[in-house]
């Protein structure tokens, strides 16, 4: 028996070990969640696919209100020599033509858009307006045909037309709305993951099969909560991206731990990435956790928790996919 036991353990130990590993995603199962997705879309989210657990896209949110919109990205070349992969925009306190233009530029000069909405709770001005931060009638505003649900659907319709100006533009967008929603500090978040569900799904059906948006790949960030994670989630067939938002970094490195829940509430089905971050993991860690994109929020949050050297380091190393090194996708 224990000549038996030497040989199976180590066997036994090998498989388990493998069933656990990180490197088990089937990409043949990804696939985009609006199957009349447009063919640039389509590719878009194919190059994607092909990266994750290969490469890492590299991303930095924008800031406009510092030394103009390209403060980051000036920053980051001039330490790196490179410019971000993808470019973080945001449609926060209504600037729509600001963004819709910047997103232009940067898919003009061969880059990937992600695009997010700080809005209050009637999608105008700023989500922490003490008038603008919750809804006290959930049910009123998502039942359909409510006066309550028109005037919401009018109101977030400033966004899908938006998005319609850049559809037609031919422009995909990587649409990640109501972000962090399981840390419960926003509005969308505070009705709890039953009406965030239903939030969702309205917002998901009403661009997709009533403005007819073919040029979203919907991205479904968490917050650094990692709590209840499979309670929040709207279901496969209405995200195309999962992942999380950390400033735990310097704590927690790449956030294996939160990697990890996300990847089993969206059944590896989705590539998963770090929405946000201050301080970025190393090149280590992230080969060893393997999200599919990092992206770096603005200002203090790029230039106060990472040196240059360290940027330096990680935007020219080939594991990290920059601006130059995305192929076209028109």
């Amino acid at each position: 028996m224990k000549k038996w036991m030497t040989v199976l353990c180590p066997l036994l130990c090998a498989a388990l070990l493998t069933s656990c590993s990180v490197f088990e995603t089937d990409k043949s199962v990804m696939h985009l969640s609006n199957p009349n997705a447009n063919e640039t879309t389509k590719k878009v989210y194919a190059y994607i696919c092909e990266m994750y657990e290969n490469h890492i896209i590299s991303g930095q949110q924008e800031s406009t209100w510092v030394d103009g919109p390209d403060y980051e990205m000036q920053y980051l070349f001039d330490a790196t020599g490179k410019l971000p992969a993808m470019r973080g925009l945001d449609f926060m306190d209504d600037d729509f033509e600001g963004v819709v233009e910047r997103a232009k530029d940067w898919w003009a000069k061969g880059g990937l858009v992600t695009i997010c909405w700080h809005c209050g709770s009637d999608f105008t001005g700023n989500y922490d307006d003490s008038k603008n931060d919750e809804i006290t009638n959930w049910d009123a505003v998502l039942t359909k045909g409510t006066p309550e649900n028109e005037a919401f659907i009018e109101n977030m319709d400033h966004a899908g037309q938006a998005l319609l100006e850049l559809q037609e533009a031919g422009v995909t967008v990587l649409w990640r709305p109501f972000h962090e929603f399981d840390g419960q500090w926003f509005w969308w978040g505070k009705g709890g993951p039953e009406n965030f569900k239903k939030l969702w799904i309205l917002m998901y059906d009403h661009f997709t099969n009533d403005l007819g948006l073919n040029n979203l790949i919907w991205v479904l960030g968490y917050s650094h909560n990692g709590e209840d994670v499979g309670d929040w989630y709207p279901g496969d067939e209405y995200c195309d991206i999962s992942g999380a938002d950390s400033y735990e970094v310097a704590e927690n490195g790449a956030e294996k731990s939160l990697y990890r829940k996300t990847r089993r509430v969206t059944h590896k089905t989705k590539p998963l990435w770090l929405h946000e971050c201050g301080l970025i993991p190393t090149e280590e860690q992230l080969k060893k956790t393997l999200w599919g994109s990092f992206m770096t929020w603005h200002t203090e949050y790029l230039m106060d928790t990472n040196t240059k050297e360290q940027l330096s380091q990680l935007y020219n190393s080939e594991y990290v996919i920059t601006l130059d090194e995305l192929p076209s996708f028109a």
